[in-house]
């Protein structure tokens, strides 16, 4: 039985189809893109494209799905591209060990970008990116100090609320001619923390969810 024999019973030929044809970049493997890759692959994207500087640390571990013993110290991006390949080896998938900003993207052009990226100057470098070459794109907010799932909604930037990096994104967009543009945020207000210092805690129930809902949001664009 071909494996993605489920999702063609729910979704219907012709939208796995189209899922095979789609091209889709995740600009962050961590907490966040995790996720948001494992769900492209498992729903039958035929072109997956990472982007990710970074290598797996322990402190990983507690919320990021490349994250193992065995992974430690390994670049994120060759990880997930080894684990997609054992999820579906049809897949088409393009890794980058490389850190976004304007100086530096893929030269590839996709369907769709996830932003799951951590820092705000790389993700407004992004959001020129994907304006400038007309790509669709939704992007994360901040997951850190949250614990409520159900707080987790979808909106444009325009529409957040509560959210400080939502904030922060908003103030530094204006006059840059962006398009309005979906994100996944939180409304829970940040929750205090054992320990200062510049390290936020997080949980895998809300950093992962918001990779699924990432994807969710992708998969139903495409089809």
């Amino acid at each position: 039985m071909d494996r993605l024999n489920r999702i063609t019973l729910l979704l219907g030929e012709t939208a796995v189809s189209k899922l095979k044809q789609s091209t889709v970049m995740v600009v962050g493997c961590g907490a966040v893109g995790s996720f948001a890759v494992e769900a492209l692959a498992r729903s039958g994207v035929g072109h997956l494209v990472l982007v990710d500087f970074d290598r797996v640390e322990e402190s990983n571990i507690n919320r990021q799905l490349f994250a193992l013993n065995s992974t430690i110290g390994q670049p994120k991006v060759e990880i997930a591209k080894q684990r997609i390949y054992d999820i579906n080896p049809d897949i088409v998938v393009d890794a980058f060990n490389m850190f976004f900003d304007e100086n530096n993207a893929p030269d590839v052009k996709p369907d769709f970008v996830i932003d799951a990226i951590d820092t705000v100057k790389s993700k407004i470098a992004l959001y020129k990116w994907c304006a400038n070459n007309k790509i669709a794109f939704v992007s994360s907010m901040g997951a850190a100090r949250k614990t409520d799932i159900t707080k987790i909604k979808i909106a444009n930037i325009s529409k957040t609320i509560v959210c400080p990096l939502a904030s922060k994104i908003r103030s530094q967009i204006r006059g840059l001619n962006l398009p309005d543009f979906p994100t996944v945020y939180s409304t829970e207000v940040a929750l205090a923390q054992e320990n200062g210092g510049r390290e936020f805690g997080s949980i895998i129930t809300v950093t992962g969810m918001f990779g699924l809902m990432l994807a969710d949001f992708v998969i139903k664009k495409l089809i």
